[in-house]
């Protein structure tokens, strides 16, 4: 990468991107795309899925770039875009598994696409990435914003588009929910 890009700002990268210079946004993609894959994978897990989304978010904003209008942070926007494309896979799943299986009360089961079990029930990680999979995608969103993104309870209302106490609530019913996972997990 050329030195002029290395300490671009965005809006420079941006803007260089939509005269066609490939590089300026190979810049911004190697800038964000960690961020982008704790996301996705802090929703999705660790799949084939992620890096599939985590591809389709860059697809996404190298077509959507002209609508950005600077009124948030260029990560404000690719964060939007990560999330809508990966709540869409989660609910794409779940028509997919609805229409096999239903608990007796017409909940859908929550199935792990690729059948992976935490082989080492011990391993830290792995377990908590299991207790995030029960959560349902609304909550899930709000943890992975909050706990693993590092949002402020405000940045996570705005980017989500709730109200900041939708964001909070969500918040404490998805700890509770995790501490009861990982206390019965023990």
């Amino acid at each position: 990468m050329r030195e002029i890009y290395r300490d671009s700002s965005d809006e420079f990268l941006v803007n260089a991107s939509l005269q066609g210079d490939e590089r300026a946004f190979e810049v911004l993609v190697s800038r964000y795309k960690k961020m982008v894959a704790r996301t996705v994978k802090g929703i999705l897990g660790d799949s084939v899925y992620s890096e599939d989304i985590g591809q389709e978010v860059f697809i996404k904003l190298y077509y959507s770039l002209s609508d950005f209008r600077g009124d948030a942070k260029l990560s404000t926007y690719i964060q939007k875009i990560a999330i809508n494309l990966t709540l869409n896979e989660v609910k794409r799943r779940k028509r997919f598994f609805s229409l096999f299986t239903h608990k007796p009360d017409n909940e859908l089961y929550e199935y792990d696409i690729e059948g992976e079990s935490i082989e080492n029930k011990y391993d830290a990680k792995a377990t908590v990435e299991k207790a995030l999979e029960t959560l349902e995608s609304k909550f899930r969103t709000v943890v992975v914003m909050r706990m693993l993104q590092g949002y402020s309870t405000k940045e996570t209302a705005k980017i989500l588009g709730l109200p900041l106490g939708t964001v909070l609530s969500r918040l404490s019913r998805a700890q509770d929910q995790l501490r009861k996972y990982l206390k019965n997990d023990e």
